[in-house]
């Protein structure tokens, strides 16, 4: 990192954020705060659930707990620093804060696309094949996928943080976005870019369109087996233990390519901040709500905790 700094003129950036203080953008924060704790909350006690209840000690659940931890860790890294920079005014950060920032903002990122990949899988194998669902599943293929997860997600976000920041950076100090977003901060180089720019675009489409497809192809096997059910009762129940994996799938996805399939050139500042706001702060608040609303053993497992029911959730 050391190296980087001799290669600049600055030696940090400024954030400009998401709000200006006008009561509207006072309120549209708080409520931002208030997401953020609901968040913190809700993922943290799916952990606590799966990894105290019995029942959620299966493939499906050991996925969702991980995904919640990286839902966790996501809005942890942005909406903190955010929140700080608009209480104290200002939005200073250091080259070496910024390059930490894109490293774990696209580490998770990553690693959450090739999560849900893996828990689409693990679908397809309880609902296609379930009496060998144990052993395709045993819990040394799924430390291993989860391992995969974070080592694709690592490997993408440590490329593309230190040659982000290889750049020299020259002129503004001004990053107009709410954290260290690459094309935020890419606009800010004294260097051409547009190389690694296309670089870029090519390997975020690389890493959301492979996992979208093993997520595709997982679910059209799934409704082929659905379809050659003939129990109403079980294409019922096949359906509803998917249903929660794909409306998190549509709104990570949704959001995600939108924000880095799209070329550069018909991006707006005010878009990308609106778009990845959604997926760094909506998105991890409202994916412990869809599991826990929709799946009756999260419900049970949540009802039991409380006291109000204390034999609850039937699998869904």
């Amino acid at each position: 990192m050391a190296l980087v700094k001799n290669q600049t003129c600055i030696s940090h950036f400024i954030l400009l954020g998401l709000f200006n203080h006008t009561p509207l953008h006072l309120l549209l924060f708080s409520t931002i705060m208030v997401m953020f704790l609901v968040a913190l909350f809700g993922n943290g006690l799916m952990i606590f659930l799966i990894n105290t209840d019995s029942r959620l000690h299966s493939p499906m659940y050991f996925f969702l707990s991980w995904l919640s931890l990286m839902d966790l860790m996501l809005i942890s890294t942005i909406v903190p620093r955010m929140a700080i920079d608009y209480l104290l005014g200002h939005g200073s950060i250091s080259f070496t804060g910024c390059g930490l920032q894109i490293l774990f903002f696209l580490t998770l990122l990553g690693d959450e696309c090739f999560l849900l990949a893996f828990m689409a899988y693990d679908h397809y194998v309880a609902i296609s094949n379930p009496l060998r669902y144990s052993v395709i599943m045993n819990r040394r293929v799924c430390w291993l996928m989860v391992a995969l997860c974070w080592l694709s997600g690592l490997v993408d976000g440590l490329i593309q943080a230190i040659c982000t920041l290889s750049f020299p950076y020259c002129g503004s100090q001004e990053i107009d976005h709410f954290f260290c977003d690459i094309p935020a901060v890419l606009k800010l180089a004294c260097a051409d870019t547009s190389l690694y720019e296309t670089m870029i675009y090519v390997c975020c489409v690389l890493m959301l369109l492979l996992p979208f497809f093993i997520i595709s192809i997982s679910y059209l096997l799934i409704l082929i087996t659905v379809l050659r059910m003939h129990s109403a009762e079980g294409q019922k129940k096949a359906f509803a233990t998917c249903s929660s994996h794909m409306a998190v799938v549509s709104l990570f996805y949704g959001a995600a390519m939108i924000a880095y399939m799209q070329p550069q050139t018909y991006h707006s500042s005010k878009q990308d901040k609106v778009v990845s706001a959604f997926y760094t702060m909506i998105t991890p608040m409202l994916n412990p709500l869809i599991y826990s609303l929709r799946n009756k053993e999260v419900a049970g497992a949540l009802k039991k905790l409380l006291g109000r029911c204390p034999c609850g959730g039937e699998q869904v």
